[in-house]
């Protein structure tokens, strides 16, 4: 991408950035398309953001793990927490900007929550009513019935806790560009010219789960840009490295709990 082009779209975020901070609102919406290969540098607000991918597919980063964002899904980030966000291909993003929040959000911080048909509408409509005068009656009770919306939304398990290990962290970069299900704990741990047993203990303290269950989780965190991309889901089980359609759909199925025609049929339905 040119360098021209990133400091326009910087200075385009700075400006968003500002108009969010500066405003007394207690529920903000704002629209932003970006290209692919484009990273918001890491910044906070002072608002719970949920930033909802309409189309495309984002990846956002912070201190305590990625998250993979794919089209019909959003992720509710606290007040104050640094993060970065990638887009993995072209995206068209929504974010809502809540003031404040109660119990039932602050258990969805964090979480990649699947956007229904109905906060989808609501956050369409409130985009169309933003010109509106203050104490707009419709306004008021589109945004009121979106808070409560947004506070039920499903949580769907697409996190990926990334090690701070310096080292371990680059394995699971290269991984995640090229991940394949035949690479095996024992090559990892050569490469870092550890013991099975001193990788093993390592892996687990800095990601909180087994070298196998990350594997998987990355690997199907590398399928769902390029089943959003319209990648057949045969050949995105090849190159994940799976021997057969069937085997990859299991596990797709088992994390998700649909196949992935289903599961992307719906999220680009939305």
């Amino acid at each position: 991408m040119p360098q021209q082009q990133v400091d326009a779209l910087h200075a385009d975020h700075r400006r968003l950035h500002g108009r969010v901070s500066d405003s007394d609102g207690d529920i903000l919406i704002r629209i932003s398309d970006n290209p692919a290969g484009y990273r918001i540098p890491s910044h906070c607000h002072r608002h719970i953001q949920l930033l909802c991918a309409f189309s495309g597919v984002v990846l956002i980063e912070t201190e305590r793990g990625c998250w993979m964002i794919p089209p019909g899904h959003a992720l509710l980030i606290p007040a104050q927490l640094q993060h970065s966000v990638e887009m993995l291909s072209d995206v068209s993003i929504k974010s809502v900007y809540l003031l404040t929040g109660d119990d039932e959000l602050a258990l969805r911080m964090l979480q990649v929550l699947g956007v229904t048909n109905l906060a989808h509408a609501l956050i369409t409509e409130a985009i169309r009513l933003s010109d509106a005068p203050p104490g707009n009656r419709k306004l008021e009770l589109v945004l009121g019935l979106l808070t409560a919306e947004i506070a039920a939304l499903p949580i769907q398990p697409l996190g990926l806790p990334f090690p701070a290990d310096r080292r371990l962290a680059a394995l699971c970069r290269a991984y995640m560009a090229a991940p394949s299900v035949s690479e095996r704990l024992d090559d990892w741990a050569a490469k870092l010219a550890m013991s099975r047993r001193t990788f093993t203990r390592l892996f687990q303290r800095e990601t909180g789960l087994s070298f196998v269950a990350w594997r998987q989780q990355a690997s199907l965190f590398a399928c769902l840009p390029r089943l959003a991309e319209g990648v057949s889901v045969t050949e995105v089980a090849m190159l994940a490295g799976y021997d057969n359609v069937a085997a990859f759909t299991t596990m797709f199925r088992r994390r998700l709990g649909t196949a992935p025609r289903n599961y992307m049929k719906a999220s680009l339905a939305r």
